[in-house]
């Protein structure tokens, strides 16, 4: 069964349609108009071997805030979709991830209980048309939509460009981890039965 799903967000602010294939190939067709996040996007897609198709509009006059708000309210609602009613996948996913002088640590649980915790401050305020804050804030919408507990700690890090990236990757190959199908799994990992 292909778990593929297609979300789109419409408001005033913003105009967000997302495709995921979480059993793809890591291709990615990404346009949200901040080159920076267009540029993390993709490789969460390469990274975690999923197919992502993502067209963004917003109101980037104002700034970069809604669209990657929205964008991670999308994707995170995608990722809920398309998993499914859970049963049989690995459910926790774990990866540290170095992206030269940075290390980064990301762990999640698919639980159905949203949560977001990090520890990321960035010695820059901005990576190309990116404020890095946001960073925060899209993985917060993520973790919301898709009703997981998302945690990151940054074990060493120096340049933003570097964190922000590898926190991305590291996602991805966490969530890769937990969406995994494990045969002894024959219904939902969970005592209480219902994810």
């Amino acid at each position: 069964m292909e778990r593929t799903a297609t979300v789109t967000r419409t408001t005033k602010e913003t105009d967000v349609a997302v495709t995921l294939r979480l059993d793809g190939s890591g291709k990615s067709d990404i346009s949200t108009g901040i080159g920076f996040f267009d540029h993390m996007l993709d490789g969460f897609a390469r990274h975690g071997l999923f197919d992502l198709e993502c067209r963004v509009r917003g109101d980037l006059e104002v700034d970069c805030h809604h669209t990657i708000e929205d964008t991670g309210i999308v994707l995170g609602q995608a990722i809920r979709e398309a998993v499914g009613d859970k049963k049989g996948i690995v459910r926790y996913g774990t990866c540290i991830l170095p992206m030269d002088e940075s290390l980064v640590l990301c762990s999640l649980d698919l639980s159905g209980r949203p949560y977001y915790v990090s520890d990321a401050v960035f010695p820059t305020e901005r990576v190309g048309e990116m404020d890095t804050e946001m960073v925060k804030e899209f993985f917060y919408a993520v973790s919301y939509s898709a009703g997981m507990n998302l945690h990151f700690k940054i074990l060493s890090g120096g340049n933003s460009h570097h964190m922000i990236e590898g926190m991305f990757k590291a996602f991805a190959k966490a969530l890769d981890m937990a969406v995994a199908r494990d045969p002894r799994i024959t219904d939902v990992l969970s005592t209480k039965g219902s994810l």
